[in-house]
C-alpha cells in the first residue's frame, strides 16, 4: 500500500509541469485599446522552459515580439512594439483561455485582451 501512494504522489509531481507546457500554442486575440476601440488577431506563445516562453502577436496591421512567464494562473509578458516596450498581465482561466489588462511604458491607462486558444 505504501508503494502505491508513494507512486501516486510521483505521478501527481511529474504531471505538474503538463499544466505549466499546456499555455503553448496558438491564439486568437481579441482586445480593446486604451480608448476603448477594440481589436483583433493571432498570438503564438513557444514555450522555452517549463514556466518560461516567447509570445508573438499579430494584430490589427501590426506585430510584436515579447518574453513570457507563467507562475501558476499568473502570465505576464514583457513586450516590443517598435520603439514602444510594454507589459501584460493574464490570468490563465480553466478554459485555457488568457484574460489581461496591458499597458505600454510612459503612456497613461490600459488595454484589455483575452487570448482564446485555437483548437
Amino acid at each position: 500500500m505504501r508503494k502505491l501512494i508513494l507512486s501516486l504522489a510521483l505521478l501527481g509531481l511529474a504531471a505538474a509541469p503538463a499544466t505549466a507546457q499546456s499555455i503553448g500554442g496558438k491564439y486568437t486575440v481579441a482586445g480593446t485599446n486604451f480608448d476603448g476601440s477594440a481589436y483583433g488577431g493571432e498570438a503564438t506563445i513557444t514555450l522555452t522552459s517549463e514556466t518560461t516562453c516567447t509570445i508573438h502577436w499579430e494584430t490589427g496591421g501590426s506585430s510584436s515580439d515579447g518574453i513570457c512567464m507563467r507562475n501558476d494562473n499568473a502570465f505576464s509578458a514583457g513586450y516590443a512594439m517598435g520603439k514602444e516596450i510594454g507589459l501584460v498581465v493574464y490570468k490563465v482561466e480553466k478554459d485555457g483561455s488568457l484574460h489581461g489588462l496591458w499597458t505600454i511604458a510612459g503612456k497613461d491607462g490600459n488595454g484589455t485582451e483575452v487570448l482564446t486558444p485555437k483548437k
